[in-house]
């Protein structure tokens, strides 16, 4: 990129605000899992709305590429630049200055956020009020709020809440050619035309740039039991849960681990939440009305389980076990974790799993797998570790086609980024996904959002 854009961007945002070093951009340049890096020519941080138009508006003006990036905690290749970069200049928009979360809403019981703003800062202001933001996730504290609504996130709370794309009434966002669009209203029910803020919702930065959201919030349970339940078989886990769901219990949170990553986050220094080794465990977090620990004793008591620990919400010493799965299993890798987010229908979550965890025997190569997920959704992650980098879109393939012969899709909560582009027709067909195109080209007719991203 010549010095003229350059200068342009620097007017718009100030001059400390348009990295150019390449130390400067580094952080930006490769995503969490370490397995995507691209090149930018620069990255450019806005504050305002306004400076967001005036970007994308000089972008379009010149021909500049623009990569999306807020938190840069996605797993699929959609937040940096390609690596192989289409010609032309591109440039780097990251969100991390826009992270102011307004005053609650307490009555309509809904909060707006900048899109930089993290579900950690945006809970928070919730919970001064009473309140609480209906997604959580492991990395709470860096994803944000224009992240999650571009991949429509799921999260450990969408058994209770739903996906992101159900706590999304409002919505701005630049348009590729520096409009701004604003669909911002806490009406329950607004039925004028076609949904803008669900088309933008799981569209991975493709569209437009979202820079403010106006969330659904929710009321917490008055007071939760977390229990770790270990079974022989994923089946016991419905057990469980349809038998809280009869005596009166409403399931927050259900989660599925293996032994093998529980060994993983001990060996890591988590303690262990129950003693017996079982091929599988349950996170399973109730509410409820009266005395809801004895209600859960009961259960488990006469339910096909070989141990279980419980204790009072937030229970964050059972919880961690769960969510230091992630970081534990990138410190016990030699290469890159492959990390394939995918669903099956639940009443094939327990062959799948088998299958999935038979992967290592299907390849002539090291591969680790450790699984966990919502169990309660039937989403799985699958963690390939070992896995030679020439080999990681092998052993993809085989994974995905586990998924499809299941009748699962290849995406659950993550979306398709870079990484699953080569394998979006196991999910869409030719129709559905020329109808996906002809919206792309008629938002950004020039191709200048996210390149590379979901058609690839």
């Amino acid at each position: 990129m010549t010095a003229g854009p350059i200068e342009d961007l620097r007017a718009v945002v100030g001059d400390t605000h348009v990295l150019t070093d390449d130390d400067a951009m580094v952080g930006h340049l490769t995503d969490w899992t370490g397995r995507w890096t691209g090149t930018a020519d620069a990255v450019v941080r806005p504050r305002t709305t306004d400076e967001v138009a005036a970007v994308v508006r000089l972008c379009a003006e010149r021909g500049v590429a623009i990569c999306i990036q807020g938190g840069n905690t996605g797993l699929v290749g959609g937040s940096v630049p390609p690596t192989d970069r289409p010609a032309g200049p591109l440039i780097i928009l990251s969100t991390a200055r826009m992270t102011d979360v307004d005053e609650v809403d307490v009555v309509g019981r809904c909060v707006g956020a900048q899109a930089g703003a993290t579900i950690d800062a945006i809970d928070s202001r919730a919970q001064r009020d009473g309140l609480m933001f209906p997604v959580d996730l492991a990395s709470r504290e860096s994803a944000t709020a224009g992240g999650v609504v571009a991949t429509n996130a799921g999260g450990v709370r969408m058994i209770r809440h739903g996906n992101t794309r159900g706590q999304v009434l409002g919505i701005e966002a630049v348009l590729a050619d520096g409009r701004v669009l604003r669909r911002w209203t806490s009406l329950v029910k607004d039925n004028v035309g076609y949904d803008l803020p669900g088309l933008l919702t799981g569209s991975e930065g493709t569209l437009a740039v979202i820079t403010r959201v106006l969330f659904r919030l929710v009321a917490p349970p008055a007071a939760t039991i977390v229990t770790v339940a270990a079974v022989d078989h994923v089946e016991n886990i419905f057990g469980v849960l349809d038998a809280f769901a009869a005596r009166g219990l409403r399931v927050e949170a259900a989660e599925v681990m293996t032994e093998s990553g529980l060994q993983l986050v001990h060996e890591h220094g988590a303690r262990r939440p129950v003693d017996t080794e079982s091929p599988f465990y349950a996170l399973i977090e109730v509410s409820g009305t009266g005395d809801v620990e004895a209600v859960v004793v009961d259960v488990l008591d006469g339910a096909p389980v070989t141990d279980a620990a419980l204790e009072p919400g937030p229970a964050r010493a059972l919880w961690a076990v769960r969510e230091r799965h992630t970081e534990s299993i990138s410190r016990s890798t030699t290469t890159p974790v492959v990390k394939l987010d995918v669903s099956v229908p639940i009443r094939a979550l327990p062959e799948a799993m088998a299958e999935l965890a038979a992967v290592a025997g299907m390849v002539d190569h090291p591969c680790r797998p450790v699984l966990f997920g919502h169990v309660g959704d039937g989403n799985i992650h699958v963690n390939l570790l070992d896995v030679p980098e020439d080999q990681a879109e092998s052993v993809t393939g085989h994974v995905f086609g586990i998924v499809a012969a299941n009748g699962g899709s290849i995406s659950a909560e993550h979306g398709i980024g870079r990484a699953k582009v080569p394998w979006t027709h196991l999910g869409r067909s030719d129709v559905d996904l020329s109808s996906m195109r002809a919206i792309k080209d008629a938002w950004d007719p020039h191709g200048l959002l996210n390149p590379g991203v979901l058609f690839g």
